[in-house]
């Protein structure tokens, strides 16, 4: 949604959907859509995640092609709208990386490989998976979380889930791995990085590069500590109990002034109050995960799936 808006409506549009004032945000969508010129739709010059193929015209009682040119939490964020669309449109197929095919079998979707050598030709409505909001005029607490389902993993009850890896093109997301090992060292963790780790976790070789086994591991947390990466919609798709580490100027759907999260009610966030300052959010968070276990207070540890606030 974002990233089609862009130019002088971007601050306007991300302040509106921080403050979940919706309509203001989809009349700024409105104003873009009518500014598009039709001869650059799906412009193959462009990058996928800069390209637009809905024309603005209603999907209702029409074949839609829904595709996911965007990243694989942007998916996962979006998805909680498939369902509505499936029960006003005719039809509906998705156009998805394979990988998150096991998290998106809802009723009446269709499933199609996104290839980005060979996409799918055009539908009688093509419309993007960011954009469903938008065209359905439905907004994140409209539909009820946990919207993914999936299989828990046998983790023990008290199992975090850490993960400090985002995606390479925004480096400052990441927290170095070394800031977490106090947290590791008191607390029973788990990696949700797909990669080994000298951290000490139950599972030092990594979490699988697959999204339906790193699904069950998170649905098998008591909490998940994430920073602003897949794992972070992942878990907050799945309902489970959710600490979002954020830099100090995070992306438009997260809000630095708050603690909560319209997209994700189980998801509390943690914020840099400086550029690189991963400090101060992981000394909260060690704080609140010993007051969960009831340290502080001189009482026996509790389980985190006990006590977690989301």
């Amino acid at each position: 949604m974002r990233r089609v808006c862009g130019g002088m409506s971007d601050h306007g549009w991300t302040r509106a959907m921080r403050e979940e004032r919706y309509e203001d945000a989809w009349a700024i969508e409105r104003a873009v859509l009518a500014a598009r010129d039709p001869a650059t739709c799906d412009d193959p010059t462009l990058p996928y995640h800069q390209r637009w193929v809905w024309d603005g015209s209603a999907v209702d009682d029409r074949d839609v092609l829904v595709r996911c040119y965007h990243g694989l939490g942007d998916t996962l964020q979006f998805a909680r709208f498939l369902p509505v669309l499936a029960r006003r449109a005719r039809s509906v197929a998705v156009e998805a990386p394979a990988r998150l095919h096991p998290l998106l079998r809802f009723p009446g979707i269709a499933l199609a490989a996104f290839d980005d050598a060979h996409p799918l030709p055009p539908s009688g409505c093509d419309i993007e998976i960011t954009e469903l909001a938008f065209a359905l005029r439905c907004a994140p607490r409209d539909v009820p979380v946990p919207y993914l389902h999936t299989t828990p993993a046998p983790l023990p009850h008290d199992t975090v889930g850490l993960c400090w890896q985002a995606g390479d093109w925004d480096a400052d997301r990441w927290v170095p791995p070394a800031l977490l090992e106090p947290i590791a060292a008191r607390h029973r963790c788990l990696s949700l990085v797909s990669a080994p780790t000298t951290l000490p976790v139950i599972n030092p070789e990594g979490c699988p590069f697959d999204l339906a086994a790193t699904a069950a591991l998170v649905a098998g947390c008591a909490l998940v500590i994430t920073v602003d990466t897949m794992i972070a919609h992942l878990a907050g798709a799945l309902g489970r109990p959710t600490w979002l580490l954020l830099k100090a100027a995070p992306d438009w759907r997260w809000d630095p002034a708050r603690r909560d999260s319209a997209w994700y009610p189980h998801t509390r966030l943690y914020a840099q109050p400086t550029a690189g300052d991963w400090q101060t959010p992981l000394a909260t968070i060690a704080r609140d995960l010993d007051m969960i276990q009831g340290e502080d207070h001189g009482q026996p540890p509790q389980p985190v799936r006990a006590r977690v606030l989301g």
